[in-house]
């Protein structure tokens, strides 16, 4: 959910009592540091920046995504967490695209608005470590795909 990130380091902290051991993600495009314990990190979703073919085919699908959303706020926005929450960039990107034409079409509420920022977040962030290119050139793909 906090987008793609380099493992800086492996280090044991004390938690509520308990050593465990840590990844140290770096988040590029945040500023931001997360510890994930490596013994939950597979539950936690943490897996592998995709490679580069496998980031252009997603950029290239998203303009033939159909995307359906419902019309109830409350189910929406429980279905797209779920796909953000997926680690699947293909049901990242649907998010993107449905919110994009939703937010076209008839505007979208504050929390829609943060879970689009969010999911681009997302993508970008992958598209930026596989593809080694500036988050503006990733973002200038994403917009592309999206036009």
């Amino acid at each position: 959910m906090h987008g793609a990130g380099i493992v800086d380091s492996i280090v044991q902290k004390k938690v509520d009592g308990v050593v465990r051991d840590y990844y140290i993600l770096k988040l590029p495009n945040r500023s931001m540091v997360v510890m994930i314990p490596t013994d939950s990190s597979d539950e936690i979703g943490v897996r592998p920046v995709v490679d580069r073919e496998q980031a252009d085919r997603v950029l290239a699908a998203i303009p033939t995504i159909q995307v359906e959303m419902t019309s109830n706020w409350n189910h929406r926005y429980r279905e797209n967490m779920e796909r953000m929450k997926s680690g699947d960039l293909l049901e990242v990107a649907r998010v993107i695209k449905g919110l994009t034409a939703r937010d076209m079409k008839r505007g979208l509420s504050t929390g829609e608005r943060k879970m689009l920022h969010a999911a681009k977040q997302i993508l970008i962030s992958e598209i930026v470590l596989s593809k080694s290119v500036s988050y503006e050139s990733a973002e200038e793909a994403l917009n592309t795909a999206l036009a």
